[in-house]
């Protein structure tokens, strides 16, 4: 285990507590909240047709409890992207209300957030490090070192894991692999879309790896792929999947019903790497997405590794 992870362990423990305080109960959220949980439905179909397709392999309650825990987030991220200078307010608000230090009031998002959290025991410190990562990006620095970059990640993704993993379900301790697995997606997001940040005026990609390829800032801004360039993103793609391949044996400590969404999701989100290396790492001309067939042709290796699934040696059954 590396130090960046014992880290963000650290962190998922919260103050005082550990990264296990409150497995799920699968209690159900009241039924007037149809119209609620419908809205994060919508929410999470329009902004990400992965994580849609694989909470489609979801029981309904913790389909529609995944859902809201993503239009959550989602919102949250979407207060960052707006104008003005009210932004880290008006995020402050949404997570006050998000964490339970505030009522939910009429907001479809938030009233199926809080029932899903409350119905699940999800510790509030999570939603809590999640709005502190985005605040923290309002005034994005950069970052010189992969670990500093892995924490934004934790802040902003693996948080989402270790929420999702209470409304799923666990035997032994998944937390080192949802933090994996949360760096992972978001280190992908990040290599994806390398063009659209360079026009929010954000580069994520740590200093160390840009110094030591020799890539610079101009170069991103103009957009031009050469050996260097190549050269970069092959290093950051290998980190990405040996991060993909640290979190799979955390599946198989996953209750069985949610093995198979969990594992759609690793698999189809890993494939974006694939197609970065298709275009020949060129993510300036066009966003890398994987194909719906591909998506299609996925689902049997899909099917196979969650049935297979096991718990890592050495840990609970």
């Amino acid at each position: 285990m590396e130090g960046w992870e014992l880290a963000l362990l650290a962190l998922a423990r919260g103050e005082g507590g550990t990264a296990l305080a409150g497995q799920a109960r699968g209690a159900h959220a009241p039924g007037d909240l149809d119209a609620a949980f419908a809205r994060c439905a919508a929410v999470t179909k329009e902004h990400s047709r992965t994580f849609y397709t694989a909470t489609r392999l979801l029981p309904a309650e913790k389909r529609r409890a995944v859902r809201a825990l993503y239009a959550f987030c989602r919102v949250a991220d979407d207060i960052v992207d707006e104008p003005g200078e009210e932004r880290e307010a008006r995020l402050r608000q949404w997570g006050q209300a998000g964490t339970g230090a505030a009522p939910a009031g009429d907001d479809p998002v938030l009233q199926a957030w809080a029932a899903t959290r409350d119905a699940y025991g999800i510790p509030a410190h999570f939603a809590g490090q999640l709005v502190d990562a985005l605040a923290d990006d309002l005034g994005h620095r950069g970052y010189d070192t992969f670990d500093e970059l892995a924490r934004y990640c934790y802040g902003v993704a693996s948080t989402v894991g270790l929420m999702s993993m209470r409304i799923i379900g666990w035997s032994g301790d998944p937390s080192l692999y949802a933090i994996r697995l949360g760096v992972a997606m978001q280190l992908t997001n990040i290599l994806r879309d390398v063009a659209e940040d360079w026009r929010n005026g954000r580069v994520y990609l740590p200093r160390e790896d840009l110094e030591r390829f020799g890539v610079t800032d101009d170069q991103i801004g103009a957009g031009r792929v050469d050996d260097r360039w190549r050269a970069l993103m092959q290093f950051q793609v290998a980190r990405a999947r040996r991060l993909y391949t640290g979190a799979r044996p955390g599946v198989g400590l996953l209750h069985r019903d949610g093995r198979l969404a969990v594992t759609a999701a690793l698999e189809l989100y890993s494939r974006i790497l694939d197609e970065i290396e298709r275009r020949d790492y060129d993510v300036f001309t066009g966003r890398a997405s994987v194909p719906g067939w591909r998506r299609v042709a996925l689902l049997p290796l899909v099917a196979w590794r969650a049935y297979r699934a096991k718990p890592p040696k050495g840990a609970e059954a």
